[in-house]
């Protein structure tokens, strides 16, 4: 029966020590990773210009809706008895009318 090296163990103890250290390096490394990806977001958006922004924007727009409906029903004789008829007519009309400005608002 062969005996255990006392020098094998100790490698895998120091084995086990340096995966433990790189894991270590890798989890503390990640949020200066995810920080910079953000930035590297934020720089390219900010690249793109001025974007619509509710607050800067001056809006004036009126909206009218104008619809009108009609049924009519009406009896139609038949041999032995009547039957009914419907006729639905709906008109609707919607309009939009007004600008928007996009920019500094200020306040008098």
């Amino acid at each position: 029966m062969k005996r255990p090296n006392k020098r094998t163990g100790q490698a895998l103890i120091e084995y086990s020590i340096l995966i433990i250290v790189v894991l270590g390096v890798f989890l503390a490394m990640v949020n200066y990773t995810k920080r910079g990806l953000q930035g590297r977001w934020k720089a390219s958006v900010d690249d793109l210009g001025d974007q619509y922004d509710p607050r800067t924007a001056n809006t004036f727009v009126n909206y009218a809706t104008t619809s009108s409906a009609n049924t009519a029903i009406s009896m139609v004789p038949a041999s032995g008895g009547s039957w009914t008829q419907r006729v639905d007519t709906t008109n609707s009309v919607e309009t939009k009318i007004g600008q928007t400005t996009i920019g500094a608002v200020f306040a008098n």
